[in-house]
């Protein structure tokens, strides 16, 4: 089921809003629990019904395998063996419906082999609730689920399957949501917190209906044409997929904490204006903040992370971004985009220690750039059209500018630039909007994304007023007349 569906606004969300209230009032908390547990598989099985009992095996399996590894001595070898085998199983999961088929694909292609596999539909939000449950394994062994290992079995399937989280994140440890749902305020209806959660749902189904969904044909279009394009159109394609996935998926993410605040649930802020970094280090620390903190946590630190020496902790940031960029998708192309920035996060890390630091334009400039190049890997169709779509973008294909071909700007042609008037430009997204629109929408979005507050700054400033109520209003009612040409957010894939 999809957020922005008149079935979730209109029917699903209002039910589940009416039946956890109702029950918490009565203080029928573990009843709650249950409605807010059911409905959350209603939610995850509405899309397929056959990968419901998929993940609810997994979801017993690592309860049951927490509980195991917390009642045995902390971090004894019975422990390390025990964490051993959960993690492995969970690989082996994961590694089954998302993998399998591009392993196969990768073994013919290097062996020329004709190994068969049946496709394996790929069950959706498998990364996000595997490596949530993989992390709280991690903390059962460390130590940090104390005492009451012991979850009952309908709150960590909450924590695992809570549907505002479940399919794309943010991604959850159980500190951060497991106390809460053992408050008894939680359940009790909050007007402050609906209001709130209401308007941020509303702010980010606006960038997900108004903003990236209007922008996916121009992306489509040139990513299509990869061999095709020229040096303008391939920094359209560029600059659009950067905008598309960025308030696609910050959309999704603002919506989420929104629909848990409706629940009095507060989730961790994903996004924290990550266009606007000054260097790839900074924008990993706003890009996907519960990937980048579970990368970290989980992987990078326990690699060794900065303290066994430079080169080490070069190629721990390697691995990490690799492993990372795998993470997201089953696909040369996701592991070169991993990889690249794991070299982008090693001259950043290089560049600090020669204490020279950039003009903040210039750091901002140079990050933004190097971002828009690794997210045209990232959504090509593989590793060769990125490539040709990169070196259209660098201008090794020439470049061809709009202009007066014998104008002022002609001196620009004994520099390889070559100018056309609009008329004679080959310009693919032209079925979608002029030629001169797609460009300053997109250079609008720009300064938008570099000047504007986020979502979560503006709410520091919100107040329940009519203002605020004509503004959130207009949007949203903008937004469901939209709802059409529902489209599925783009990080359901990973």
């Amino acid at each position: 089921m999809l957020f922005n569906s008149y079935i979730f606004i209109f029917l699903f969300l209002p039910i589940t809003l009416i039946g956890f209230f109702t029950l918490g009032k009565f203080r029928l908390i573990y009843a709650a629990k249950l409605w807010l547990l059911v409905c959350s598989l209603f939610f995850y099985g509405y899309w397929n019904p056959s990968y419901l009992l998929l993940m609810m095996i997994s979801i017993v399996f690592n309860h049951q395998m927490g509980r195991v590894i917390s009642l045995v001595p902390l971090k004894s070898k019975q422990a390390t063996i025990l964490l051993w085998i959960g993690l492995i199983i969970n690989l082996v999961f994961i590694g089954y419906y998302k993998y399998a088929n591009f392993f196969v694909a990768t073994v013919n292609n290097l062996f020329t082999s004709n190994i068969f596999l049946n496709e394996i539909i790929l069950p959706l939000g498998i990364s996000f609730y595997t490596f949530t449950q993989m992390a709280y394994l991690v903390d059962a062994y460390r130590g940090e689920i104390k005492g009451e290992t012991n979850y009952d079995l309908i709150t960590y399937s909450l924590f695992v399957v809570f549907f505002p989280q479940l399919v794309a994140g943010p991604i959850l440890r159980h500190d951060e949501l497991i106390p809460q749902l053992y408050k008894l305020k939680n359940f009790i209806f909050s007007h402050k917190n609906f209001a709130y959660g209401l308007t941020l749902f509303s702010l980010g189904l606006s960038k997900k209906v108004l903003i990236a969904d209007n922008i996916s044909p121009w992306v489509a279009t040139v990513f299509d044409h990869a061999s095709e394009i020229t040096f303008i159109e391939a920094w359209v394609g560029g600059l659009s997929y950067t905008f598309q996935l960025y308030f696609d998926f910050s959309g999704y993410s603002d919506m989420a904490i929104g629909l848990g605040l409706m629940f009095n649930i507060k989730l961790p802020i994903n996004f924290n204006s990550p266009y606007k970094a000054s260097s790839i280090s900074d924008f990993w620390r706003r890009w996907h903040i519960t990937l980048s903190n579970l990368l970290r946590d989980y992987l990078y630190i326990p690699l060794g992370g900065n303290r066994k020496g430079t080169i080490r902790q070069y190629l721990n940031l390697l691995t990490t971004m690799l492993l990372g960029g795998l993470w997201h998708g089953a696909g040369w192309n996701y592991v070169v985009w991993g990889g690249l920035h794991g070299f982008y996060l090693s001259i950043n890390h290089w560049w600090r220690k020669q204490q020279k630091p950039l003009p903040q334009f210039l750091g901002w400039s140079l990050t933004f750039v190097a971002v828009i190049f690794s997210w045209v890997l990232f959504r090509a169709k593989n590793i060769h059209e990125g490539a040709e779509i990169i070196e259209t973008m660098i201008g090794f294909k020439g470049v061809v500018l709009p202009g007066e071909p014998n104008g002022k700007l002609a001196i620009l042609n004994s520099f390889g630039i070559e100018l056309r008037r609009w008329n004679q430009l080959n310009y693919l997204p032209l079925a979608y909007g002029s030629k001169t629109n797609s460009i300053f929408i997109l250079i609008g979005l720009t300064l938008w994304v570099k000047i504007l507050p986020n979502p979560q700054e503006l709410l520091q400033q919100f107040k329940p007023n009519w203002w605020w109520a004509i503004g959130v209003g207009f949007s949203a009612s903008l937004c469901l007349l939209s709802l059409n040409r529902v489209s599925e957010f783009l990080y359901f894939q990973f």
